[in-house]
């Protein structure tokens, strides 16, 4: 999918008879599932342009309705695809808040300027991230805390990082 989409749930069943999903949300600002938001379903066939009808919270998930859809039937082949929305209609991201897509892969150096790794994964753990850096010899976890990230450049594609004592062994 075009990477100006970024994943903001993810589909995992169906609920009721009159083609409800429920979304498990990937996104920590729950408003981009509102009536009338436009998205898209990351299907296995392609990619799927749909438009909330409804929504409504159901625990830790949302029960979302679109207006193209109106049968069980025809959204249970999208279980467990991707919901997808554009990031130019997301809420603006504060300071020092950035986008799951933009740092994986992004080259990640110590201080001194000398090159660690890479973003292999951004492990979201409730506390705080934790991004898993692939070095020549293993993964590394390093924290998303103000201690160990230093500076984030996504347009240069770039993570400082400070290595707190007994991250690296």
């Amino acid at each position: 999918m075009d990477e100006r989409y970024l994943r903001v749930g993810v589909l995992t069943k169906t609920h009721g008879l009159n083609g409800a999903l429920k979304v498990f949300p990937t996104t920590d600002e729950p408003e981009v599932f509102a009536p009338g938001a436009a998205a898209q379903i990351a299907a296995k066939s392609g990619s799927i342009p749909v438009t909330i009808e409804t929504v409504s919270r159901f625990k830790n998930q949302f029960i979302i309705r679109f207006k193209e859809f109106g049968d069980i039937n025809d959204v249970e082949i999208f279980k467990g695809c991707d919901l997808m929305m554009d990031r130019q209609l997301l809420p603006e991201l504060r300071e020092n808040e950035f986008f799951v897509s933009d740092l994986v892969d992004m080259d990640v150096v110590e201080e001194d300027g000398r090159h660690l790794g890479t973003i292999r994964e951004v492990l979201q753990t409730g506390a705080n991230d934790v991004y898993v850096v692939a070095t020549e010899g293993k993964d590394i976890l390093i924290p998303a805390i103000r201690d160990c990230i230093r500076f984030v450049s996504v347009e240069d594609n770039k993570m400082t990082v400070h290595l707190l004592p007994g991250l690296v062994e």
